[in-house]
């Protein structure tokens, strides 16, 4: 991806706070307090920002956008906001299936905002996926709703907390159809796309990547599974002619011991709960979520909604703040590339 402002312009990112119930009105409020070098523009409704900073007890200055503003860097204690009008009652803590299409509204403005070129990145707050899908609306999560808006067949997830870094070849899926999932085409697409990124928004040349078996001991040689074999180990062989460099198929229960990081840029896991446990344990509130695959940079908060926290002043903006560090790093990096 190539970005058409001068490299030593403020990149301007798009954030959605995700459900209004939530915390992440309140992280963005709390992360708006100090300085970025980077024009925050926050797509919610303008009622809800005022309302949860009374109830925080947290200054803020809220200016409107207007399209063909020119960014600048944030300053403490402001933020830049579109209005986009809620469905229904907010009140912090209470779910209100009414405000699903609220949710799906910002978020579809701020893509918006990406695909034209006003914004070189998108942070998004932390969304209850259940209220949506009760209000009739098929989804699955930010990740598959960006692949579909930008005509994406295959994007990669990866969480990453400090130089820790755990990609997964299938996302949202019952673990019963995971085998099934993951094929070499699929498998050699997901490295590749990685690789890719990797090199563009991390800046490593040459990103070593330990892939992990499927199965309990990498399949036991065939024992415990068939798919080591017959379809993971053959794309690693075939993508190191290439020149990746790739480790594996490892089994998942050895693969993150103090030596096995020291040789890994990042990990490949096979699904959802083999790899995000360890990654979570390790640095549950300050890891970021990233959609790999794009032609843009996103990132997310590694938690949820919160409720019970909404509005109490009793959540952390650590994550929220990784989140925004780690995406303007991105654009920065992809700037001078």
């Amino acid at each position: 991806m190539t970005l058409t402002h001068a490299q030593d312009a403020v990149p301007r990112i798009v954030i959605t706070p995700g459900e209004p119930a939530g915390i992440g009105p309140d992280v963005v409020l709390m992360a708006a307090q100090k300085a970025w070098n980077a024009d925050l523009l926050c797509v919610a409704d303008r009622d809800l920002l005022t309302q949860r900073a009374g109830e925080l007890g947290l200054n803020i200055e809220l200016l409107p956008y207007t399209t063909g503003d020119a960014p600048q860097a944030h300053q403490p204690g402001q933020l830049r906001y579109i209005h986009v009008p809620a469905t229904s009652t907010i009140n912090a803590g209470k779910l209100n299936v009414e405000n699903a299409v609220y949710v799906l509204a910002t978020l579809s403005l701020a893509t918006e905002l990406c695909r034209c070129g006003d914004a070189q990145a998108l942070v998004t707050g932390p969304i209850q996926k259940s209220v949506i899908n009760d209000a009739g609306i098929p989804f699955t999560g930010h990740t598959e709703f960006l692949a579909q808006a930008f005509n994406c067949p295959h994007v990669v997830m990866m969480l990453a907390a400090g130089d820790l870094r755990v990609a997964l070849a299938t996302t949202h899926l019952p673990l019963a159809a995971v085998p099934a999932a993951i094929t070499e085409a699929h498998l050699e697409k997901t490295l590749r796309i990685l690789r890719h990124d990797l090199q563009q928004q991390f800046g490593l040349p040459n990103p070593r990547i330990t892939v992990l078996g499927l199965n309990p001991h990498a399949g036991e040689g065939g024992h415990l599974g068939r798919e080591e074999i017959e379809v993971i180990a053959p794309v690693i062989d075939r993508l190191s002619l290439e020149g990746f460099v790739l480790y594996g198929p490892v089994p998942a229960d050895t693969a993150f011991h103090a030596e096995g990081r020291s040789n890994t840029d990042a990990y490949l896991a096979m699904y959802h709960d083999q790899g995000l446990p360890v990654l979570k344990f390790a640095g549950f509130g300050e890891a970021v979520n990233i959609t790999l695959g794009l032609p843009m940079v996103r990132t997310s908060v590694d938690h949820g909604t919160a409720l019970s926290l909404a509005g109490t002043g009793g959540a952390k903006s650590s994550s929220f703040e990784a989140a925004l560090s780690a995406a303007l790093s991105a654009t920065k990096r992809e700037t001078h590339q």
